[in-house]
């Protein structure tokens, strides 16, 4: 069997139970992966819908151009169907979206615009306003806008709902998912109580989104928006596409608990997926705590996307750190590295100009070191270090009698004590036996490469 082309694989994803990340003595939960999809997001869905229906409608002809706002995932859906169908696609999109997204909807012939985030609405620089007037500005354009488009919610009402219904046998109980557009979970919630009405739906929301509030008094909070960093949940608008009476209740989950949960399920349970899955999951992890849900219980959790969206974001543990979601890896100054040193805090070691090689010789058996800094009136003029000794030895013995000045290297760089070991190892890695560390107390100490081995691998500090 094969399919005549790749939107006909849109739909009939799994189900994954979460079993590490899952409470036993908890309902069974189960996640509906939609990175299945060929577009890797549950948004293919609605994008073939929209297209569809624009076609059966009348709003879009042969040749025609595809203009919608998008946080990403709709985006390459509505690309793939664009691809096939013969349309062209113009995006718009917010500068926090990831450049994975951005990267991979130009990689399917679409034009990318990037808008601000942190605009009202109805700015003419957000990325909704902007989709809407290059709809009105191109000829032959259809604007689906999925904020607003009852095919939406409807194509979910007509495959989300369903599979989950047959795939858990009508067997389960509670449906969470995060809340963007709205039509995932209204959609999928509305033929779901049509078939049990005693299911409950839970939505997932983000801290800085209107929608908690709006869930509970009915008005529009503007004071709730604030910026986030989760993608794809969470609105400062009330789409067209959301009905609360679908939704039982409403749980808020800051970055940090989404971004963490998303890392979980990659290491824990092998679901590589984006942060709005991660808040997902852990709403319906704490909706199952707070409420006691138990062995009879069974939670289906949408999953909207792939990881891969979010490779230089949520799973890049510098990005992570930048944005306070992560601790600083601990990196030692020049003073942690001399005190964790297995000599410790000892006196310099150092010889002078007019000293002899010999002398050099001496010292170096006597301690046990391979080289040595070289001290002249005006501080440390120069180095000197065993295989140096060696190589002119070879080639004239009688060396070892004139001073070490005749011989010597360039001094090893000075660092302060507040110097990083990158620092000091970009130093080292740049030909330089030693580094010499400048104290506060007007004293000096060195550092070799076996001091920054005996540190990394030292169990007290790490």
């Amino acid at each position: 069997m094969w399919h005549n082309n790749i939107l006909e694989t849109i739909g009939n994803t799994p189900l994954v139970k979460l079993n590490r990340l899952a409470d036993e003595a908890g309902p069974l939960i189960l996640t509906k992966v939609e990175y299945f999809n060929p577009g890797q997001s549950v948004k293919d869905r609605i994008a073939l819908k929209m297209i569809e229906d624009a076609e059966k409608q009348g709003l879009i002809k042969p040749g025609g151009t595809i203009i919608e706002g998008t946080s990403g995932n709709t985006g390459m859906g509505l690309a793939l169907a664009a691809v096939v169908k013969g349309y062209k696609c113009i995006f718009t999109t917010t500068d926090k979206q990831s450049m994975e997204k951005v990267y991979l909807l130009r990689a399917l012939g679409a034009e990318v615009k990037i808008c601000p985030t942190n605009v009202e609405p109805d700015d003419p620089r957000s990325y909704y306003s902007v989709a809407k007037r290059l709809s009105e500005e191109i000829p032959n354009s259809y604007y689906p806008n999925q904020y607003d488009n009852l095919s939406n919610t409807q194509a979910h009402y007509e495959t989300t709902g369903p599979e989950i219904w047959e795939q858990t046998e009508g067997k389960v109980t509670h449906f969470v998912a995060g809340m963007g557009t709205g039509g995932t979970i209204t959609g999928t919630a509305k033929y779901l109580k049509e078939k049990n009405p005693n299911i409950k739906v839970v939505g997932v929301d983000s801290v800085g989104s209107v929608y908690l509030s709006y869930s509970k008094t009915g008005k529009f909070d503007k004071s709730q928006i604030a910026p986030y960093l989760t993608e794809g949940i969470g609105e400062d608008i009330i789409p067209g596409n959301i009905d609360f009476k679908y939704i039982d209740d409403v749980i808020q989950c800051n970055d940090a608990d989404a971004f963490h949960t998303t890392r979980a399920l990659a290491k824990r349970e092998g679901l590589f997926i984006g942060g709005s899955c991660g808040a997902a999951v852990w709403g319906a992890i704490e909706y199952a705590k707070i409420n006691k849900l138990g062995k009879n219980d069974v939670v289906v959790v949408l999953l909207p996307d792939s990881g891969t969206r979010y490779v230089s974001k949520i799973y890049n543990d510098e990005w992570m750190t930048q944005n306070g979601f992560l601790e600083p890896a601990w990196s030692p100054e020049a003073t942690d590295i001399i005190k964790a040193k297995s000599t410790g805090m000892q006196q310099l070691l150092f010889t002078s100009e007019n000293d002899s090689v010999d002398d050099v010789i001496k010292m170096m058996n006597e301690h046990n070191i391979s080289q040595l800094p070289v001290k002249g009136a005006d501080g440390f003029t120069g180095s000197i270090n065993d295989s140096r000794i060696l190589s002119h030895l070879i080639k004239e013995p009688t060396l070892k009698d004139v001073s070490v000045s005749k011989i010597m290297d360039k001094p090893f760089p000075e660092v302060t004590s507040q110097t990083s070991m990158d620092e000091i190892t970009k130093l080292l890695n740049r030909g330089n036996a030693a580094v010499i560390v400048n104290m506060e107390s007007g004293k000096h100490q060195i550092i070799t490469r076996s001091d920054l081995i005996h540190v990394l691998t030292s169990s007290e500090t790490s």
